[in-house]
């Protein structure tokens, strides 16, 4: 009888919100590849999918995030004797995004060949650097000797730009000139980055196109950062850094460094700073606040407002116009998971 996978979000989903307000665990985007991507590159198949007749299915928590790339068939039936790496809070996705990046490169690139690195690129340790088809590299910097770099179809890294690995820029994705990108960082699909990133996840279509700092922070998708936006890492005490669990309704700790961690559709104004550890709700709209930010930004907040101040009606209206200088729109699932939430916030 063979096996099938399907992947459950039971127990834990809630732990890590915001980005699993409106999304299934499997979809968040750590290393180079989804949760789902990951186990589908292991299976052949959506581990979603199970429409075989007599098969074995096998239930695995979708926080499980492998790091052995075995096939299905040499899957030992203790997924713990795999390395991999258990999610429980959504701090814990930068701290494992350099580890899975490394393991998503090996089975990305296994069997393939780079595109050629051109001539204006100055590289060390070029062997680990893969380039995908249809990207474009200015004259820029990029140093492999920590990790490897991924850049993935029709991305642009624009001239000036100094990337050191570990690194994902992923399909579509564009690094503005003079951007600084360390390593640990994914700049997911559509995304667009400027300014000094360190070990941070933009997981799709979100904009830090300016100068700004954000280190060790999650972005979901659709989100904006304002010119000369800053995020802190690191409290100026050196102590323990204490982020809200939205579920929970208490502070936890994140340990030592932990940056923004900001829900989809959010966004924020020119010159904000954000304080350490800040979690900031879905489709925030974050602009007036004198000095840093509150540790903790509901869903829907207009300005400094309270839960559910911004609109649900502008607020799609909104997300419709950003959406749509990516060339995209508002689907009615996406339309209705927004509101629905909406309406319980």
């Amino acid at each position: 009888m063979s096996i099938q996978i399907s992947l459950t979000d039971t127990g834990f989903r809630q732990n890590l919100w915001p980005f699993t307000l409106i999304r299934p665990v499997a979809d968040l985007r750590i290393g180079i590849l989804t949760i789902r991507e990951k186990w589908k590159a292991i299976t052949g198949y959506d581990p979603y999918v199970n429409k075989e007749s007599g098969v074995d299915i096998r239930e695995i928590p979708a926080n499980f995030i492998p790091g052995d790339w075995v096939s299905i068939e040499d899957m030992p039936a203790n997924l713990n004797e795999l390395e991999h790496r258990i999610l429980d809070r959504p701090w814990q996705m930068p701290v494992f995004n350099a580890w899975a990046i490394r393991n998503d490169y090996e089975s990305v690139t296994r069997n393939r060949e780079s595109k050629p690195i051109p001539d204006t690129v100055r590289t060390i340790d070029r062997g680990l650097l893969f380039i995908e088809e249809g990207a474009t590299l200015e004259h820029c910097y990029i140093n492999a000797s920590d990790g490897p770099v991924y850049i993935g179809r029709d991305v642009l890294v624009m001239d000036g730009a100094i990337l050191r690995g570990p690194l994902a820029i992923c399909e579509g994705a564009v690094v503005k000139s003079g951007a600084v990108i360390y390593g640990g960082t994914t700049i997911g699909p559509h995304c667009i980055a400027g300014g000094e990133i360190k070990n941070s996840i933009l997981m799709g279509y979100t904009n830090k196109s300016h100068h700004g700092y954000l280190g060790d922070a999650v972005l979901g998708e659709w989100c904006n950062l304002g010119a000369g936006t800053s995020c802190s890492n690191l409290k100026n005490t050196g102590g323990e850094v204490r982020v809200w669990n939205m579920h929970r309704g208490a502070f936890e700790v994140a340990g030592m460094k932990c940056g923004l961690l900001m829900g989809d559709f959010s966004r924020s104004a020119i010159h904000t700073a954000f304080n350490t550890g800040t979690v900031t709700g879905i489709c925030a709209n974050i602009f007036g606040y004198d000095g840093l930010t509150p540790k903790h930004i509901p869903n829907f907040a207009w300005g400094t407002g309270d839960p559910g101040s911004y609109d649900i009606e502008k607020a799609l209206m909104d997300i419709n116009v950003w959406m749509g200088f990516k060339g995209r729109e508002l689907t009615k699932e996406l339309r209705d998971a927004l509101t629905a939430l909406y309406s319980n916030t």
